[in-house]
């Protein structure tokens, strides 16, 4: 595995599980897209609560984001969507 995905599976996400915020993840490839897009992938992670999900954005999400930037600069796009499990 190279390039970014190798990176997230190999730093990245074990990274984040580190911090004790997040109990799971689930790695997904979108199938549904335009091929000169290039592949998109999404991680889910997930916690039992918002304040741990609160405690990251505050004590761990800049120094991991900057360390994205500085290893892949604008090579590619990254956002946070928050989401609650409802059934």
């Amino acid at each position: 595995m190279e390039g970014w995905l190798g990176w997230q599976v190999e730093e990245q996400i074990p990274a984040m599980l580190k911090t004790d915020l997040f109990d799971s993840y689930q790695l997904y490839r979108l199938l549904d897209q335009e091929e000169d897009e290039g592949p998109t992938f999404v991680i889910q992670y997930f916690t039992s609560n918002l304040e741990r999900y609160e405690r990251f954005l505050i004590e761990f999400a800049p120094a991991m984001q900057q360390e994205g930037w500085d290893k892949w600069g604008d090579g590619y796009i990254a956002f946070r969507t928050l989401m609650e499990r409802i059934r």
